[in-house]
């Protein structure tokens, strides 16, 4: 009877606690410490091994916790693989393999470590899974895709990294500093690595954020562009403006540009959807006090204004990666801009919280290099068509067009405004030609657009 009692009893607790209030709700999500997965690379005598080393340091004194993941084929070279190997047969293509599987294992290693310690992080890695196309033809490299099964390059491209930083060789551009004495396991001639750099960059074509930095200046130039890049996408307030954009000839469409395009130069074309999520704007004004944010305690407590999100879906033949950007700005003007890759469940649950007052942004994104220039054509599809703008990542130089784009037949109509700030989402050609803005169904989006950046505007000169 006891028995029967005591049974009853755990019955009636299970019962009421799934059908009643008497239990306390869960508490709610801790939110994750981000994590950036950054990788270095270039052709050989780029200045990798001094520009880990500098980022790491920049990163650590702002509060990052910084991990670096070291360069699997400096490791297999100097442990006993010798290149006289590849004289046999299948050699290459086993070790290209391996090589893979390599990084990605230490890679997955030590973001897990870097989870681990649950602060704001960054992993620097020292090439990533896609440096092996370099050294490989299409179909060798369909065919190790094929052995480790990945169904698309998306997947280890923009579906895995941050960004692609690419430190151009020092034999393109600065070849009397040219060198392979800093590293004993490089045998390439001038020749050999401006054609390896080219392809390096190939390797990386379209992933979304592709940064190409030249030799245009001295090498702490080099750095410093490296370092202002890193600093804007990991959220510090920066005044650096990374991309140029450009107005395209208005009522071209996608194929006539495309036709347009010589057969030597590749292209890779993505489908974009952008949907804006809902904003609290009663809670517009707060401060970033909390390295949860993403920030470092450099950069604490600094009123934020204004402050909206997006989630993106970027898909590339059968692979499909997802994305989320929230877009800060603080009192005194500076913008904040914070990235992260994000799982297709994630994408699906912020559709719950999206902007009903905007539309969906579609585009077709095609994404191409051009002497050391990485360029992305935004096409929208909805809820507007044919206007086509034009971005390159500049790092402050001037942009060198591809001849196919200027000229008696040009199709580049101007440089689109900014404002002083380098700020491309106030002013007029913000409420034209900006994302934010076109996705809003109100009529008057110009005045909506001054009231919501109203608080941050730039004072007038002689106003």
């Amino acid at each position: 009877m006891d028995a029967v009692c005591f049974t009853g009893g755990i019955l009636l607790h299970k019962f009421l606690n799934k059908f009643t209030n008497l239990s306390p709700p869960p508490p709610p999500d801790t939110p994750t410490p981000p994590l950036f997965k950054f990788v270095l690379t270039g052709g050989p005598c780029g200045g990798k091994t001094t520009a880990l080393a500098r980022l790491s340091s920049f990163l650590t004194e702002r509060g990052f916790v910084v991990l670096t993941v070291p360069e699997a084929a400096t490791l297999l070279f100097s442990n006993g693989v010798s290149p006289a190997n590849f004289a046999i047969t299948n050699f290459g293509f086993v070790l290209q393999k391996e090589l893979m599987g390599l990084q990605i294992s230490l890679e997955d290693g030590m973001s897990e470590i870097a989870r681990a310690i649950n602060k704001p992080a960054v992993l620097l890695c020292d090439r990533g899974a896609m440096d092996g196309s370099a050294y490989m033809d299409k179909i060798e490299w369909a065919a190790l895709l094929d052995s480790r099964n990945i169904s698309s390059v998306c997947d280890i491209r923009e579906g895995r990294y941050n960004a692609v930083f690419h430190l151009v060789t020092a034999a393109i551009g600065a070849e009397k500093y040219y060198t392979l004495e800093n590293n004993a396991t490089r045998t390439e001639t001038v020749p050999v690595a401006q054609e390896l750099d080219k392809k390096t960059q190939r390797a990386w074509l379209g992933h979304s954020s592709h940064h190409v930095i030249d030799n245009s200046t001295n090498f702490e130039g080099k750095l410093q562009k490296l370092v202002n890049t890193a600093a804007k996408l990991v959220g510090l307030p920066t005044l650096t403006r990374l991309t140029t954009k450009f107005l395209v000839q208005e009522g071209l469409t996608l194929d006539e540009i495309l036709s347009k395009i010589p057969e030597e130069i590749e292209y890779q074309v993505f489908d974009i959807e952008k949907v804006y999520l809902y904003e609290n704007k009663g809670e517009k004004r707060k401060t970033v006090n909390s390295p949860m944010h993403g920030f470092s305690s450099k950069v604490k407590n600094q009123l934020i204004v204004d402050e909206y999100s997006f989630v993106r879906r970027r898909s590339f033949g059968n692979s499909t990666v997802y994305g989320r950007t929230t877009m800060r700005r603080t009192f005194d003007g500076q913008e904040i801009e914070i990235k992260r890759i994000i799982t297709a469940r994630e994408y699906k649950n912020a559709l719950q919280t999206r902007d009903n007052s905007r539309h969906i942004v579609k585009q077709k994104r095609v994404a191409f290099l051009y002497q050391q220039q990485s360029f992305t054509l935004h096409s929208y599809m909805e809820p507007v068509s044919n206007l086509n703008i034009l971005h390159c990542q500049t790092h402050g130089h001037e942009v060198e067009f591809p001849p196919w784009m200027v000229g008696v037949e040009g199709m580049i109509e101007r440089q689109l405004e900014v404002d002083g700030n380098g700020n491309d989402d106030d002013g007029v050609d913000s409420t034209l030609y900006g994302a934010f803005q076109i996705s809003m169904k109100k009529k008057d989006k110009r005045s909506m657009s001054e009231e919501f950046f109203s608080p941050i505007k730039s004072p007038k000169k002689g106003g």
